[in-house]
C-alpha cells in the first residue's frame, strides 16, 4: 500500500507512519536497522528501492530514500510511505527534496530514524568525496558505495584508498566473494607450493578486477599483473603460477567458471555476476569494519598493469602438456632450448631419460 504526502513535513510523515501502524495492526516493529538510500531523483530511483525491498526480506528494516530533485525549484518536500507488498519486509519512506532542501537530506532523515538501531547509508551511484564526513554518512555506522557506477571506476577506487574510514565498503568488493572463496579453496589442495606470480584479467574499467588483483597481492605477498580482457564482462580469468603448474580460473561468459589445476580434472563452478540485491544483503549482515577490504585498498598500489595475458597462456599450455607428454619424442625440442636460455652447454644429456630434461625445461617456462 502506498500513501502520498505532497508538500509535507517530516512531522506529518512521522504521524502518518504511526497511523498506518495502528491501522495495520499486524505490522511488525522488529526492524533491525535503518537503511538510508541517497540518490538523485530519476528513473533509477525505483531500481534502488526494489533492491532494498528484496534485501529487507533477509534484514527487516526501515528504508528511507533521500531522492534529490531539481535545486532550482521552490523548496518542497514530497513524501511517500510504502508498506505491505509494496515494501517487502520493511517500511519505505521516500523523501523527494526540491530547491534548497535538496542539500538538507540529513535534517529530513534524523526525525525518521528508528531509535536504538544502527544506521546504514547507501549511495547506489555517485558517492560523496568523503563519505564519513558527509552529513548522512556521519549518521551511519556502515557506508556502502559502488565504484562500478562511478564515472571513472579506477579513479574512484584510488580515491577510496585515501579517504577510507572504518565502516566504509564497496559493492565492487562484495562481488568478489565467490571468486575469493573458489581461489582460497583451490589453494587448500595439494601440492602446497608457493605462488610465484599471478595475473588477473578483466574489463578495463572493472573495479572488481582491480580489487581482486590487490587482494591476491596482499594475501600472497607478490606483485600481481592486472590484464585487460579483449572480450567478456567483469572478471574473465585469474592465473596463479607455481612450480608444478598453474591454477587457473576462467569465466568467459559471466556465468560459469572453470577451475584448472595440474593433476586434477577441470571443475565447473557457478560464478554468475551477482545482483545488487545479493551484494546489498551480504553487506547488511555485518555492521563492523571490514579489515580485509581496508588492507585490499592499500594493496592497489602493488598491482602491475599490463596489456596482454599471452605469457600466462603459454605457461598454462605447457602445464597442461606436461602430464600427458609420456613419450620422450615430444620433449626433445625442449632440451636444446633450455641450455641456450641458461647459457650452459649440454652435449650428452639429450640421450638421458626424459626425467632429466624436464627440470631443464622448467626454468625456461617460468
Amino acid at each position: 500500500m502506498i500513501y502520498d504526502l505532497p508538500s509535507t513535513t517530516t512531522s506529518n510523515v512521522n504521524s502518518k507512519l504511526v497511523q498506518v501502524r495502528q491501522e495495520g495492526g499486524a505490522v511488525t516493529l522488529g526492524r533491525v536497522l535503518t537503511l538510508v538510500i541517497v540518490i538523485d531523483d530519476g528513473s533509477k530511483t525505483e531500481e534502488a528501492i526494489k533492491a532494498a525491498n528484496d534485501a529487507s526480506r533477509e534484514h527487516p528494516c526501515r528504508v528511507i530514500v533521500v531522492a534529490r530533485g531539481a535545486k532550482k525549484a521552490a523548496p518542497r518536500l514530497d513524501a511517500q510511505i510504502r508498506v505491505g507488498g509494496d515494501a517487502g519486509a520493511s517500511e519505505v519512506v521516500v523523501l523527494r527534496l526540491y530547491g534548497a532542501l535538496a542539500d538538507e537530506g540529513a535534517s529530513c532523515v534524523i526525525p525518521l530514524l528508528l531509535p536504538d538501531t544502527p544506521v546504514v547509508a547507501w549511495w547506489p551511484f555517485e558517492a560523496p568525496a568523503v563519505p564519513a564526513k558527509d552529513p548522512i554518512g556521519a549518521l551511519a555506522t556502515r557506508r556502502i558505495m559502488d565504484a562500478a557506477n562511478e564515472r571513472n571506476p579506477t579513479k574512484a577506487l584510488e580515491h577510496r584508498k585515501t579517504t577510507y574510514t572504518d565502516g566504509d565498503t564497496d559493492l565492487a568488493w562484495t562481488r568478489l566473494t565467490n571468486w575469493r572463496a573458489v581461489l582460497a579453496a583451490a589453494l587448500d589442495l595439494p601440492p602446497y607450493e608457493k605462488i610465484t606470480a599471478a595475473s588477473v584479467t578483466g574489463e578495463g574499467d572493472s573495479p572488481s578486477t582491480d580489487l581482486l588483483a590487490a587482494w591476491l597481492s596482499v594475501c600472497l605477498k607478490i606483485p600481481v599483473s592486472r590484464m585487460k580482457a579483449t572480450n567478456g564482462e567483469g572478471i574473465v580469468r585469474v592465473s596463479l603460477e607455481r612450480r608444478s603448474g598453474n591454477v587457473e580460473l576462467t569465466r568467459p561468459d559471466g556465468k560459469i567458471g572453470t577451475l584448472t589445476q595440474v593433476g586434477q580434472p577441470d571443475r565447473r563452478v557457478s560464478l554468475h555476476r551477482r545482483s545488487v540485491r545479493d551484494c546489498l544483503s551480504e553487506e547488511l549482515r555485518r555492521l563492523d569494519a571490514d579489515e580485509i577490504y581496508a588492507e585490499t585498498l592499500k594493496g592497489l598500489s602493488k598491482v602491475v598493469r599490463g596489456r596482454t595475458a599471452s605469457p600466462v597462456r603459454r605457461t598454462v599450455a605447457a602445464a597442461k602438456a606436461e602430464p600427458s607428454a609420456a613419450p620422450a619424442a615430444p620433449a626433445a625440442p625442449a632440451a636444446p632450448s633450455a641450455p641456450s636460455a641458461n647459457g650452459t652447454p649440454a652435449p650428452k644429456p639429450a640421450r638421458k631419460p626424459a626425467a632429466k630434461r624436464n627440470p631443464a625445461a622448467d626454468p625456461a617456462s617460468s
